[in-house]
């Protein structure tokens, strides 16, 4: 079974068609292909051991698949007869492996030598089996077996196109060889043997018979034209120099080819005997030569005990072959009593086959006999026109006009729903595009609400400042009216989605939106802030907000990149933000499995010395939001204890004043203990430079040198003016750096900088503070007063309404804003520092020491 089919490589974005010769291998029931017949190397196999066959007719005329568990292999034959035999040939080559595997097992030398009359008679229950789903297919000797080779193979459209670029290696170990063989052929003296066929000296001759057996079996398909060519250019040298004569003298084409068979049988048979005969000759010269090295070895020996020795050793070799002799035909009854067996078993099987063939020879001659019957009665016309009357006939016309009206109703029906479902389709687009425009314009109205409202309580401020000498009726008119405006509306109504009053009293993480203060001129300029800052929200709601929610959805699995690093900088939507920080601190800090655990049962049996300071320290954190503002709040316990793990963890700090508004945030954001443990460990010892929460703060105190120079470089004017008016900023910035901006910038904008400091570090501390100063430039230059100017600088902070300008001018308008030039800033004044704290120091003990002279 060998032939050319077209086969379509799936490899790569085009599929092209590829010419390939096929074989089959009955030994391991493979399908193999070359790209030509006289390959000897396959470019790969199809195992049809447990494949299933399929022919649809959408493919195309004379296209097949065979699917196997990893792969669909789709082939093409030349013509719809050769599509059919090949995969009637597939199906029995495949049923006649699977029924041999599962009667006898792997390697059995039964099936080498099993006779060929089996496999015809289970051919052609095969076939009986088939003949009522499909006949057999006539063989097409022209596409398919040995002759097939023979021909020319059926090119593609290019000569390229049909090389495998899958088996490079493969195509050019066939190229080579055919090359080599081809002069091997026309080199040849006329030899008849071909010696480098067999082995030297094989150990076995069972594996050399079974070697030859495979080898054949492996040639029938793609040897034969390449041995076809071979035998006849050792025939043409071989005593038939009459040839041409003879076939002259012949007249009739059919006896020419007669005496051509009949002169290649001859020709065969000699061969096979004179391979016999050599290989009779090679057995016969290894036995002498084996016999003459024994001699030869008998004869050298020098004394009678080593003679004697070998002597024995013969002796011994015989012994041991007598009993291996004695095994071999024990095993050799054993196995003719197992054969005789399964010979009684076989015919059992064909008796009960008989038995079967003639139950069914039984029913077949019911079946006819009944057959005729029937035809008998229903032969005569007049009893089968009788048994329908006209009645009938007129019923059923008429239940056809029905079930006719019925299709022509339907039909009807079906056209007229499909109307109604683009008609609904369409008013549901139309009520979805209003429902988004009234949306939009709610927002747009709650904007314009808050900023009437943040102008009008800027005209009460304004009223009751501009005009001190209003009559007491009129002032406390005004007071009153800031007294309402600065009221909360506590009504809320479940089944409006908007609420009427847009501010609420505390964010997603409960800051209070408008702070306590107790000065009323205070909390009316928080409130004014507050609707600026919802304002804002809303009217970015739909052009930035909702984009950015959108592209962070689509967000997979996190991973460094930019994109992510432009997304962290544009702040992070509340419902991924505790995901983010958990994945940014997990990066940075190995979590040793009950690591938290320990410190806090450590904390328990041991008082740390800073556990007195964190005490006094915990009513102070976040007074500005409802989870701490009360020593009864839920999460001060959590802080405790986070920031008692801190302090045994890193003895060389314990606690820092700061820590707990650090440790406060990551609480409100991550809500897990551990989580926030880790945060604030992945901030002190990652983010921060090393000494800055030490006693000292000696790199606190360097980064502020460091801002003083970026302020001078990124704002000269700024810088100037406050050096016009003797303005120390460190004042106000030591604490934005040692915190990162809590308790100084309102909630949103705060979470904002930290999902950026979290992912990048301290450089955004730096961009975010030089971004504050620019946000107000304006409003400090009008300021010509250094007191005026000290108390604009502690709350200008919290007047600062638009997040998104405020993190444009961090990342863009600031830019260049190399780090190399941060740490090398930082280098330099931490040695100047260093050498003023070492004068001091001296200055210091030559004062002491002075005075105790004294």
């Amino acid at each position: 079974l060998c032939g050319y089919l077209n086969k379509l490589g799936i490899k790569g974005p085009i599929k092209t068609w590829k010419s390939r010769w096929f074989f089959y291998d009955e030994n391991k029931c493979n399908l193999l292909y070359y790209r030509t017949a006289q390959d000897i190397n396959p470019l790969g196999s199809i195992d049809l051991s447990s494949a299933s066959f399929d022919c649809k007719v959408e493919n195309g005329e004379g296209v097949f698949e065979i699917r196997t568990p990893n792969r669909t292999f789709t082939l093409k034959a030349i013509s719809k007869q050769a599509m059919m035999y090949w995969l009637q040939q597939l199906q029995m080559r495949r049923w006649e492996f699977c029924n041999t595997q599962s009667r006898f097992p792997v390697g059995s030398s039964q099936l080498v030598n099993e006779p060929l009359a089996g496999r015809t008679s289970r051919y052609h229950v095969y076939i009986v089996d088939n003949e009522d789903f499909l006949p057999p297919v006539k063989t097409p000797t022209e596409a398919v077996g040995l002759k097939a080779a023979s021909l020319p193979a059926p090119q593609t459209s290019t000569a390229l196109q049909n090389i495998s670029l899958k088996h490079p290696w493969t195509e050019i170990q066939n190229t080579v060889y055919n090359i080599c063989s081809s002069k091997q052929l026309w080199g040849n003296n006329g030899n008849i043997f071909s010696f480098s066929e067999f082995q030297e000296h094989p150990e076995n001759p069972n594996e050399e018979q079974e070697a030859e057996v495979e080898a054949g079996c492996a040639e029938d398909g793609r040897m034969e034209p390449r041995l076809n060519w071979i035998r006849k250019a050792r025939w043409m040298n071989s005593g038939f120099p009459s040839l041409p004569e003879e076939l002259s003298r012949e007249r009739n084409p059919m006896d020419k080819v007669s005496v051509l068979q009949q002169q290649i049988l001859t020709l065969t048979e000699e061969v096979k005997s004179q391979k016999e005969l050599v290989k009779l000759l090679h057995k016969a010269l290894e036995a002498a030569q084996q016999e003459k090295r024994v001699s030869s070895m008998y004869l050298t020996a020098t004394q009678d005990k080593d003679r004697l020795e070998l002597v024995r050793h013969k002796v011994r070799q015989i012994a041991d072959l007598t009993s291996r002799l004695e095994a071999l035909e024990q095993e050799k009854k054993e196995l003719e009593q197992i054969l005789t067996l399964r010979d009684r078993h076989i015919q059992e099987l064909k008796e009960h086959v008989q038995l079967l063939m003639e139950k069914n020879r039984a029913k077949q001659e019911v079946i006819m006999a009944l057959t005729e019957q029937m035809a008998r009665e229903l032969s005569d016309p007049l009893q089968e026109a009788n048994t329908v009357t006209t009645e009938t006939l007129y019923k059923q016309q008429e239940e056809i006009e029905h079930l006719k009206d019925d299709i022509d109703a339907y039909k009807t029906q079906n056209q007229f729903l499909n109307s109604e479902i683009h008609q609904v389709t369409r008013l549901w687009t139309r009520v979805a595009e209003n429902e988004k425009a009234l949306l939009m314009k709610c927002a747009c109205l709650q904007a314009r609400n808050c900023q009437m409202e943040s102008k009008y309580l800027t005209v009460l401020r304004k009223l009751q400042e501009a005009v001190p000498g209003l009559p007491s009726s009129h002032a406390e008119l005004v007071r009153n009216l800031i007294q309402e405006a600065l009221q909360w509306d506590v009504k809320e109504e479940a089944e409006e989605s908007f609420n009427l009053n847009p501010v609420s009293e505390y964010d997603e993480y409960g800051f209070m939106t408008v702070p306590d203060y107790e000065v009323e001129d205070w909390k009316l300029l928080a409130k004014i802030q507050a609707l600026e800052i919802k304002s804002n929200n809303l009217r970015s709601q739909e052009v930035v907000e909702r984009p950015l929610r959108d592209r962070w959805n689509n967000v997979g699995e996190l991973s460094p990149s930019a994109e992510l690093k432009t997304l962290i900088r544009s702040g992070i939507p509340v419902e991924h933000r505790q995901r983010v920080w958990r994945w940014i601190v997990s990066r940075h800090c190995s979590h040793l499995p009950d690591h938290y655990q320990r410190l806090l049962q450590q904390s328990k049996s041991t008082e740390h010395p800073a556990c007195r300071q964190i005490e006094l320290d915990l009513p102070r954190t976040l007074t500005n939001n409802k989870h701490f503002s009360s020593p009864t709040s839920q999460l001060i316990p959590k802080l405790r204890r986070v920031l008692l793990a801190f302090s045994w963890h890193n003895p060389a700090i314990g606690y820092c004043q700061g820590l707990n508004r650090l440790a406060a945030v990551a609480l409100l954001v991550l809500e897990d203990e551990e989580s926030a443990f880790w945060c604030l460990v992945h901030i002190v010892e990652n983010l921060m430079p090393a000494d800055y929460y030490s006693d000292t703060l000696i790199t606190s105190q360097v980064d502020q040198r460091v801002f003083k120079d970026l302020l001078s470089e990124k704002l000269p004017r700024l810088m100037a003016h406050f050096e016009q008016y003797r303005i120390d900023v460190s004042l106000i910035t030591f604490n934005w750096f040692l915190v990162a901006f809590v308790d100084s910038l309102v909630s949103d904008i705060l979470l904002r900088v930290w999902d950026a400091f979290l992912y990048e570090g301290t450089k955004v501390i730096f961009r975010y503070a030089l971004a504050i100063f620019k946000y107000n430039e304006e409003e400090i230059l009008r300021i010509h007063d250094s007191v005026e100017i000290y108390q604009y600088l502690r709350f200008f902070t919290r007047m600062i309404v638009d997040g998104r300008k405020l993190m444009n001018i961090a990342f863009n308008d600031l830019n260049p804003f190399p780090m190399k030039l941060l740490r090398n800033r930082r280098s330099m004044h931490r040695e100047e520092l260093e050498a003023e704290l070492c004068e001091l120091e001296q200055i210091k003990a030559a004062y002491v020491k002075e005075r105790a002279e004294q």
